[in-house]
């Protein structure tokens, strides 16, 4: 049996979750989704990481006790299965209990204010509300939700049995009958104000709550009669509508908007100047700014100068935001960066594995390993990067990109090097750099293989060899820089000779080819593909030397093989990292933590570490562990 390979950080964040950022009231953790994985992080130290792990797919909402001790979870599954919640003991870290009854998705959970209720709410399939009871995890008793989809439940600060629930026009106080074991609704009287609401707050005292649309006003309702008593901002709506909401200890609210936008609304009652009868529309009294649509805020501390929150973006950024009421100001800091979309490709450069690249939709960022912080980030707008590759004298990094153009960037600066326009008719699929970094090998989508020289102030074709039929997947060059491999959906890996640019030989398998890598002395090939084998070659007649299963599931997309040839490192859609001994093939490590398809994986040169990145958008950080062979028995 294959040992759990050690987890040792993550670079991510699940950002377009709605409530997803948490933060404890310990002082010290902030909570968040990524995939399946929850991750509880140090505020101070980002390195400083625990992880829950025990859902099959991703989470798709959190909840955290008043007192921090319990964390619920809900996920998504597939159509027709129910979809599982989970309670956490953060204390021990432990799951406790593990509850079953919406089906395909969970939408949003909340604890009472003693701990001993759990609301759930149903995914648009299921839309229902169950109560639990958080110390047996039994349901106690639920109820559909309105004929429209419900987004959101919160329940009362004060009140244990009584909970609100928003979503598509439609609103509900629901009081908890214990003698009947009913909940009872109450619908909220609008008028004629029709919205669908997205976020909902209810403040310290039970008495009014404050509801985010997408209209992009914030409804005031008083909770007594549960009766619309006023609206906000005072001066324009929103922009993409609000899209998270949170209460200041001041009373005041926290508003974020779908456009990145933060604003402290006043709450309290006033007249309006011009019908004393009417009431004066909630102003803003502070404003902000920051990148990507607003998620989560959460309250983290306070002092006397002020209040500081963390702000969840959907572009996949964190930042801290402090809030003065002496002097109406909101300041935001970025705490924390990470891709918000699939990461296509990451790379090291050579023999240094202090950074590492990964790229993306419209990315190219440089992270720092230990301190998982992102160092620079290359922003190419619209394009998507299919893959990086470093130079082996450091100079540049390479990528080719959705445009049919390779971009070469300053390590360093970020800025552009050099431009090969039209370098392939369609995307560029594959690149890699020589070891002198005289020559760049590119791959294409339509199957060209091409060899640029790099000179000084230009770039130029040597050669373009066609033999492929399909999109070239993976380019590996040989040390001596004298031969080359490339990996195809047609079925096919060719081995070029780099003198005559002409087939040296041939590999054929009934398989679309993900990826191939050398053996580090050069005398073997190791491919795998979408036939979930994994095979190792002969380098030079092209005869396959052993099958292995790569996988049971799905398909293999991404090997790595270690500077000693000692270990083999392979990654697919099962969404486990593999780590394999080299000479018996055999499966040593397996490493669980990954949401959705592993799209490359990487050995640090040093040995230290395991890298591997996926279509979630995470980053997992694994501890290489050497594989124990038979000589070591």
């Amino acid at each position: 049996m294959a040992e759990p390979l050690v987890l040792n950080s993550v670079i991510g964040f699940g950002g377009a979750i709605e409530n997803g950022l948490i933060a404890h009231p310990d002082g010290r953790t902030i909570i968040y989704p990524l995939g399946s994985t929850i991750v509880l992080r140090d505020r101070a130290d980002p390195r400083s990481q625990e992880f829950l792990q025990g859902h099959s797919d991703k989470v798709s909402c959190l909840a955290l006790s008043r007192s921090g001790r319990y964390l619920a979870s809900g996920q998504i599954t597939y159509m027709g299965f129910t979809a599982d919640i989970i309670i956490w003991d953060l204390e021990s870290k432990q799951l406790i209990h593990r509850m079953a009854l919406h089906k395909v998705k969970v939408q949003a959970l909340d604890f009472s204010c003693d701990e001993r209720f759990l609301a759930s709410l149903g995914g648009q399939d299921d839309n229902a509300l169950v109560l639990w009871d958080v110390a047996s995890g039994n349901a106690i008793c639920g109820s559909p939700c309105n004929t429209n989809f419900t987004n959101c439940v919160k329940f009362f600060n004060n009140s244990p049995d009584k909970l609100i629930t928003a979503g598509n026009f439609n609103m509900n106080v629901w009081t908890y009958d214990a003698g009947n074991n009913k909940l009872r609704p109450t619908d909220a009287t609008l008028g004629t104000l029709k919205r669908v609401f997205k976020s909902v707050v209810v403040d310290a005292n039970d008495e009014y709550a404050y509801c985010g649309t997408t209209t992009g006003d914030v409804l005031q309702i008083a909770l007594e009669r549960v009766l619309f008593k006023n609206t906000g901002p005072a001066k324009g709506n929103v922009q993409m509508g609000v899209t998270a909401t949170c209460e200041v200890p001041t009373g005041d609210i926290l508003v974020g908007g779908g456009d990145g936008s933060l604003q402290v609304l006043r709450t309290v009652p006033e007249p309006s100047s011009t019908n004393p009868k009417l009431l004066r529309k909630m102003p803003a009294l502070a404003g902000t700014k920051v990148e990507g649509a607003i998620t989560s805020i959460a309250l983290a501390d306070m002092n006397a100068r002020g209040f500081t929150f963390f702000v969840g973006t959907a572009m996949c950024n964190i930042y801290k935001v402090t809030y003065e009421p002496a002097t109406s100001r909101l300041k935001e800091e970025l705490v924390q960066t990470a891709h918000n979309d699939k990461i296509n490709g990451m790379a090291f450069p050579n023999e240094y594995s202090e950074v590492f690249a990964t790229c993306g939709t419209g990315f190219i960022r440089l992270w720092h390993l230990t301190t998982c912080r992102e160092l620079l980030r290359i922003a190419v707008p619209n394009l998507e990067c299919f893959c990086i590759a470093f130079t082996t004298d450091g100079s540049a990094i390479l990528s080719g990109w959705s445009d049919g153009k390779i971009r070469a960037f300053g390590p360093q600066s970020g800025k552009i090097i050099f431009t090969i326009n039209d370098a392939h008719q369609k995307a560029v699929t594959a690149i890699a750099s020589t070891a002198d970094s005289s020559r760049i090998l590119s791959g294409g989508e339509e199957g060209m293989v091409r060899v640029w020289r790099i000179g000084r102030t230009s770039q130029t074709l040597e050669a373009s060899m066609k033999d492929h039929k399909g999109p070239v997947n993976c380019i590996r060059i040989k040390g001596s820089g004298d031969e080359c491999v490339s990996a195809s959906s047609d079925g096919s890996c060719i081995l070029w000779d780099l003198h005559t640019f002409k087939r040296r030989t041939s590999l054929f398998a009934n398989t679309f080819f993900k990826s191939v890598v050398y053996h580090p002395d050069e005398s073997q090939l190791v491919t795998a593909g979408t036939d979930r084998k994994v095979t190792y070659w002969d380098a030079y007649d092209g005869n396959a030397i052993r099958i292995i299963d790569g996988s049971d599931l799905d398909e293999v997309n991404a090997l790595a093989v270690d500077r000693d040839g000692e270990a083999l490192v392979s990654g697919g859609g099962d969404k486990l990292v593999k780590l394999w001994g080299y000479d018996e093939g055999h499966c040593y490590f397996v490493g669980v933590a990954h949401s959705g398809a592993i799209t490359a994986v990487g050995v640090t040169p040093d040995k230290q570490r395991i890298v591997s990145v996926g279509t979630e958008g995470g980053i997992f950080i694994w501890d290489y562990q050497r594989p124990q062979t038979l000589a070591d028995i």
